[in-house]
């Protein structure tokens, strides 16, 4: 096979290497615009896990790697003059240009024809010229843009500038260096890769780097502005460049790259032409080489050409979006650092190690036990897993952190709540969470969601709630929070299990809502309410709450989420209003606004009240997150306590980013920029991620959903877990207890 590779980084060389290592009779060119050694960057880090794969991708160039290593251990993190520590992560570095070198070295070796200096403008006729063309040319790739209708790219820009620089400063840590300026402030990211240097990028947002006159700085100036600003961090040392070859242009903003696909024929995208993943998480060369090995392996295992170039595709589209999302995390952290510049110093540190959601509370404790009970011992004044704190909103003080979420069961009869919705609801709280959410409770017969969903309408209906009440009051140390809501256009539908948000086939009720604009095509088109409508609603609002208080619940929670009545006067997809109640963010508040300010006033002071919404609706022209933040400012400000972070499903067109925690950052992003306790949920499942999303000031309370549907008793197994040993079981199953802390003891036992 003739192989032409444009670009002569470490994604075509290696790529050249082991093509040529496993084909020798292949003939494999490999085109690198620039001579040998000019390079964007100082150092190169990979983890012992991708130093695996090179291993047994390539064994030679693998040892040649590896004894060129600087290793270190720690990452040390300066921030407000406080200084933190931790270990166990396990760093290797090695310059970029001493990489190059050996990649070089060794393709050479092999046969592979390396031509530096090589500039392929004609893309298209040096792919007639070969069998199989490899655009491995970056960011800027000629070859993605050659065939853009085909691989359909998508390059987004980031909010911060950045600078690559090197100094002859010694690092023993991979450290973080934050500072503030009178125009923002300024993040270091510095690692050894060497005897002798260490990388020093410095980044800042792009309206501070405006402001600092560094979009007219050159080379010298902006070396001589960051030898400034890190003195006392640089100890004598000086700042180097090598962006000779970038023309001045030494501030950068990072391009995320993704493509619809990475094949096109016989021409396939491979490293940073196919996507990026963003320098934080230290990810760049790793993919690229991983690429080249799933490339010549997906070549290996078919003569069939198309066919292994789609295979390869899809086994690394996988491992790519996984990286991508944990960066997608860590950018967005380094965007906001004002976000978090609130948090005290041990907490910033903690999110700082956190921020990608790929390493967990435990994950942590593996690396550095005294760091992590450091960290616990600032949070909760003692050794203890943070999901077991307590915590306040007004009067009510929880056992711990742990939620069960609202979830709705679908087995009412006319809203009335049955010995299903006890068992169902007195079971979680026996199984020791903080608090408990009843399913969405809604306050007229028309709002329900379907005919199976319960309801606070009707005197019985209280006198039901109260029975359930008072079970979790009498069994366990379990509060219980009543949530209420109003289906408006999603109303009138199927139980779930019989079809989601699909209309009645029969028995339909008249539907609601701010416009007259059906949820789906196949959903009844709402009624547009009248302002008499609105308020005879509000009003059954303030009665349900009335009802709820009769009931002894101990929390209320109003629903303004997922495309129900108020969460459809919030979004712009669904309320196309012309009066006060339409149009701008603040006039589409102003229902849900008068509904909870309503409904505050006959709920007791000393009562705490909550607010979910929908922190985007993962739609263009929807709400975003930052209008998340504008309606928790709103709600606050209205007398709210908490916002109960939800996301989507106001829209059957949401195309929304599903991943472990995928919400979290909503939640996050409200309680650092707003200064309202919030509360995570969705896709969170085991004790590792509800312990750092806490320590991590990511959110105030974790409500888990699915975990709880699955085991009841989730909170008292994972304090078993977790050896735990004063949560809070019921005497009666204080047997089942001891057992369970016995097996797993004796589970960890060496073998």
């Amino acid at each position: 096979m003739r192989i032409a590779c444009i670009g002569g980084g470490p994604a075509g060389l290696y790529f050249g290497i082991l093509a040529k290592q496993r084909f020798p009779d292949w003939t494999i060119r490999v085109l690198e615009r620039n001579r040998p050694l000019d390079t964007f960057g100082w150092g190169v880090v990979f983890s012992d896990a991708t130093l695996e794969n090179l291993h047994a991708a390539d064994e030679p160039t693998h040892r040649e790697i590896t004894q060129a290593f600087a290793h270190w251990d720690d990452i040390e993190v300066h921030f407000r003059g406080h200084t933190m520590r931790s270990g166990g992560h396990g760093f290797c570095g090695i310059s970029r240009k001493h990489l190059l070198h050996i990649l070089q070295r060794r393709a050479a070796e092999l046969g592979v024809d390396v031509r530096f200096e090589a500039d392929v403008t004609d893309v298209d006729a040096l792919r007639r010229d070969c069998d199989l063309l490899v655009g491995a040319d970056g960011v800027n790739s000629r070859v993605r843009a050659a065939y853009g209708e085909a691989f359909r790219p998508n390059l987004d820009s980031g909010r911060c500038r950045f600078v690559w620089l090197g100094t002859t400063l010694p690092l023993d840590a991979f450290t973080f260096i934050f500072e503030r300026t009178e125009h923002g402030w300024f993040t270091v990211h510095a690692y050894r890769f060497d005897e002798e240097l260490s990388t020093f990028i410095v980044e800042c947002r792009e309206e501070t780097y405006l402001a600092h006159g560094l979009d007219s700085a050159g080379t010298e100036e902006t070396i001589a502005f960051c030898e400034r600003l890190f003195e006392s961090y640089l100890r004598g040392h000086r700042l180097m460049a090598n962006s000779a070859h970038l023309r001045g242009r030494d501030w950068l903003n990072f391009t995320k790259v993704n493509n619809a696909h990475w094949v096109n024929g016989s021409a396939v995208l491979m490293g940073d032409a196919a996507h990026t993943a963003h320098f934080s998480v230290g990810s760049g060369t790793k993919l690229a080489m991983e690429d080249a090995i799933g490339l010549v392996d997906a070549l290996a295992a078919s003569s069939d050409k198309a066919a292994a170039l789609q295979r390869y595709e899809e086994i690394r589209r996988i491992e790519v979006l996984k990286l991508q999302n944990a960066a997608r995390n860590s950018t967005e952290w380094f965007e906001n650092v004002a976000r978090y510049a609130t948090l005290p110093p041990e907490q910033f540190a903690y999110s700082l190690l956190t921020r990608s959601q790929r390493i967990g509370h435990e994950n942590l404790r593996l690396r550095d036990t005294t760091y992590v009970d450091s960290i616990e011992r600032w949070f909760a004044g003692r050794a203890v897993p943070p999901m077991f704190t307590p915590f306040r909103l007004r009067g009510l003080e929880l056992q711990n952190r742990i939620v069960v979420s609202p979830m709705d069961m679908y087995s009412a009869v006319d809203g009335m709540p049955n010995d299903f919705h006890l068992v169902h609801l007195g079971t979680r709280a026996l199984g020791g969470p903080g608090l408990v959410f009843t399913e969405m409770t809604c306050v007229t017969r028309e709002g329900r969601i379907s005919p199976g969903c319960t309801g606070m309408y009707l005197p019985e209906h209280a006198e039901a709630w109260k029975r359930i009440v008072d079970f979790v009051h009498a069994s366990s140390r379990a509060r219980i929070c009543l949530q209420l809501g109003h289906s408006g256009p999603k109303g009138s539908t199927k139980l779930m299990w019989e079809g989601m948000d699909e209309p009645l086939e029969r028995d339909n009720w008249p539907v609601v809502g701010p416009s007259a604009i059906p949820y789906a095509l196949t959903n009844q088109v709402p009624l547009e309410l009248t302002r008499r409508q609105m308020e005879e609603i509000r009003v059954a609002f303030v009665h349900a709450a009335e009802m709820g208080l009769a009931a002894g619940f101990d929390m209320l929670e109003l629903h303004c989420a997922h495309g129900y009545l108020l969460s459809s006067f919030i979004t712009p997809l669904r309320n196309r209003r012309t009066d006060e109640y339409g149009g701008s963010l603040e006039n589409r508040l102003r229902y849900p606004l008068e509904v909870f300010g309503a409904m505050r006033e006959v709920w007791p002071t000393e009562r705490p009240m909550s607010v979910r919404i929908s922190a985007t609706d993962w739609v263009d022209g929807g709400v975003s997150g930052d209008d998340a933040v504008g309606i928790a400012r709103a709600f606050k400000a209205a007398g709210a306590d908490l916002i109960d972070v939800s996301t989507g499903q106001t829209s059957p067109d949401a195309k929304p980013v599903y991943g472990r925690m995928f919400q979290t950052p909503y939640a996050d992003k409200i309680r650092n920029e707003v200064g309202i306790a919030t509360m995570a949920v969705g896709n969170i499942t085991d004790v590792d991620q509800v312990n750092a999303i806490l320590a991590g000031g990511r959110a105030d309370l974790v409500a888990l959903g699915r975990p709880h549907l699955a085991d009841p008793f989730w909170t008292l197994h994972a304090a078993a877990q977790l050896g735990y040993r004063d949560a809070d079981w019921p005497v009666q199953y204080l047997p089942g207890k001891e057992q369970l802390e016995r097996l797993i003891a004796r589970a960890a036992q060496p073998q």
